[in-house]
């Protein structure tokens, strides 16, 4: 499985710069005050509007993007009591609400930016493609995952074909992990977008997994392109 250079999968996953100017995109030009007013005032009639959002605040979600993982759940049935569960791209911690609520008893989540903590879970502020951040999230699970998901997404470029190869990058880095480390039936979990799951992962995936299937959850919203990538079933790599 063909990777990106170790600095460049780093640049992919640096911590969101939170839109200021140096975040932005080369060719992308800066929006006038009247554009980010009209657009923030968009996304917030969006959000009010939003029967997730509300959903979230009202039942003590970090985030809307907990009910995608709680519906692939409802269908599939993967999370089991006593599940031991690793998280990539944790931030704000929403999936790992789901899945302590869902009876998960180990769960260890990663990200670059600080995550508030969440009573039962264990999460770091780190770079998971920094060199020994792999072994310390196996360290601090102590066993083997029964589940691993990725909600990792790259800052984008502003250039279609550098965000599309970044978002490819991180699928191929957490479906590297999850091959590593999972037990025996276990699940993979991955953010995707519809058209940005290589052929050539797919072909490293399903070898490995009993199923390997897209779901676009309710939850992810129509005019997005984001799907989830699931991987079930783990019976082993398939070395060639």
């Amino acid at each position: 499985m063909s990777k990106p250079p170790e600095e460049e999968r780093r640049r992919m996953v640096r911590a969101p710069t939170r839109g200021d100017a140096a975040g932005r995109g080369m060719g992308q030009r800066l929006r006038t005050a009247d554009e980010r007013s009209l657009s923030s005032q968009q996304w917030l009639n969006r959000q009010l509007a939003d029967p997730y959002v509300k959903a979230a605040k009202a039942h003590g979600y970090r985030a809307r993007a907990a009910y995608k993982l709680s519906e692939i759940d409802d269908r599939l049935h993967l999370i089991k009591r006593g599940s031991k569960i690793i998280d990539l791209g944790c931030a704000p911690g929403g999936w790992i609400q789901v899945a302590l609520e869902r009876g998960a008893t180990d769960v260890v989540g990663v990200d670059l930016l600080q995550v508030d903590p969440i009573p039962g879970a264990t999460i770091i502020q780190a770079d998971f493609t920094a060199p020994g951040v792999p072994e310390e999230l196996m360290r601090l699970l102590g066993g083997t995952p029964d589940i691993v998901l990725s909600d990792m997404a790259p800052n984008t470029s502003g250039h279609r074909e550098t965000d599309h190869l970044r978002i490819i990058g991180l699928i191929e880095v957490g479906a590297e992990f999850a091959m590593q480390v999972l037990k025996p039936g276990g699940t993979f979990i991955a953010k995707a977008f519809q058209g940005g799951a290589t052929t050539e992962i797919l072909d490293q995936l399903k070898p490995a997994f009993a199923r390997v299937q897209h779901i676009k959850p309710k939850a992810s919203r129509t005019d997005s392109s984001e799907v989830f990538l699931v991987a079930t079933g783990f019976r082993g790599r398939k070395e060639v």
